[in-house]
């Protein structure tokens, strides 16, 4: 039984972590990354429940310590800067907005991709890595999958795995058109790193909510650097993809009489190079396997980065896509992606929940609204309410979902 020769389209976090444990069981693995070189910066994101689990099934988790961010919670503020509300990591047990492991997006990426380099030098010959190209066509047949690169190359492939993201072309290639799969949420976010303000808590991710805006502020693992993560509800303009200048015009209107930090952020984003403006959307494949082709991370399953699992999936996906596929050879590709699609299936729906409910409730648009959602807030997170609230973040946590093991660790 021959070992199956993988593409992978995208070198993001879904892509490496599968890259990581298709190398790891023998398998030849091709990445391929349309930027390029690797990529940096990103905002924080969490590990909890069956992400951390397969971060630890992995043996990430002596890196993500060494790159951890340590921050205590999250605080709400008003336009002066003043407190109303605290959510302490260890007042809901670590499922409240901030877990207690948080990471790096950039840094997740690199601890991944120093595995993925140790993995290789292990096994030489598994691992070839292409930046700067991507796939321009593929056509599926009984035995293999043939694909064209921009590059002009071509090669066949016994599987092609899209961790492309939201805008995947493997997903339009394979599965059909963008508009079949993604369902806008009704607004964008943006991030991007910036010098910590003045007056900013040491730790903490501090939020001020604004009429038609949440503008966020979050610890870097460098002190002397923040993220700035803002959600902005505002309708659908096809028009601001792709220019930059457009999105930070919407920005600067929006964030116009935002008082605190909104001057000092304002002032740094035309300086940031790690800008990221995209709209929330999100992704549902029905089915995320299609013959020799599967999806895995946001390119087959984004619940947007208002439900804050978009790592927790893309890990536990790749984690399963590659445990199905280690020792299934060529002939079993397929079959092997039937059963990946199946056993992240209940993972993907519960973790495309969005703990509010909607970016509706959470960005309200005019100034009455946002001053009752201030009074809201403050009230929830009071002493009187707080078991309550405890007992909501219990009962909606996806993090309580079990790691759904591949087929072949579960008969072992």
């Amino acid at each position: 039984m021959s070992a199956p020769h993988v593409l992978i389209s995208g070198a993001g976090i879904a892509g490496i972590a599968t890259a990581l444990q298709l190398v790891r069981g023998g398998i030849r693995t091709t990445v391929v990354e349309r930027t390029p070189g690797q990529r940096t910066g990103g905002q924080a994101v969490d590990l909890r429940g069956a992400s951390r689990e397969a971060a630890e099934h992995m043996g990430l988790m002596p890196g993500i310590s060494a790159h951890q961010l340590h921050e205590q919670g999250m605080v709400y503020v008003d336009g002066r800067g003043r407190s109303y509300g605290r959510m302490p990591v260890e007042l809901f047990d670590g499922r409240g907005a901030v877990a207690d492991v948080e990471i790096a997006r950039g840094d997740l990426n690199r601890v991944l991709l120093d595995a993925l380099a140790e993995a290789a030098e292990e096994a030489p010959g598994l691992l070839e890595l292409r930046y700067g190209d991507r796939i321009q066509e593929l056509v599926q047949e009984p035995d293999g999958v043939e694909v064209s690169f921009v590059s002009d190359g071509s090669a066949r492939f016994d599987a092609v795995l899209g961790a492309d993201g939201v805008h995947s072309a493997t997903r339009r290639l394979a599965f059909g058109p963008e508009e079949q799969y993604a369902t806008r949420l009704g607004g964008y976010a943006a991030f991007f790193t910036m010098p910590t303000p003045e007056g900013i808590e040491d730790g903490w991710f501090s939020m001020r909510i604004v009429p038609g805006a949440m503008l966020g502020i979050r610890p870097d693992r460098d002190p002397s650097t923040s993220k700035a993560m803002l959600t902005l509800r505002v309708d659908h303009d096809p028009a601001l993809r792709g220019d930059r200048a457009a999105q930070e015009a919407l920005i600067r209107r929006i964030l116009a009489d935002a008082g605190w930090q909104a001057p000092a952020v304002l002032e740094a984003m035309p300086e940031a190079d790690d800008f990221y403006f995209d709209e929330l959307a999100r992704v549902d494949v029905r089915e995320v396997a299609k013959g020799r082709v599967a999806l895995v991370g946001d390119a087959g399953y984004c619940g947007s980065p208002l439900s804050g699992m978009g790592t927790a999936m893309a890990l536990v996906g790749a984690y399963v896509l590659a445990g199905e596929l280690t020792g299934a050879g060529a002939d079993g590709v397929p079959a092997a992606l039937e059963r990946y699609a199946q056993r992240i299936d209940p993972f993907i729906a519960d973790g495309k929940k969005i703990p509010f409910g909607s970016l509706e409730r959470a960005v309200p648009t005019t100034r009455a609204a946002a001053s009752i959602g201030v009074l809201t807030t403050r009230a929830m997170l009071s002493k009187p309410f707080r078991p309550l609230l405890k007992r909501a973040f219990a009962t909606n946590a996806t993090d309580e979902l079990p790691l759904p093991l591949p087929s072949t660790t579960a008969r072992a």
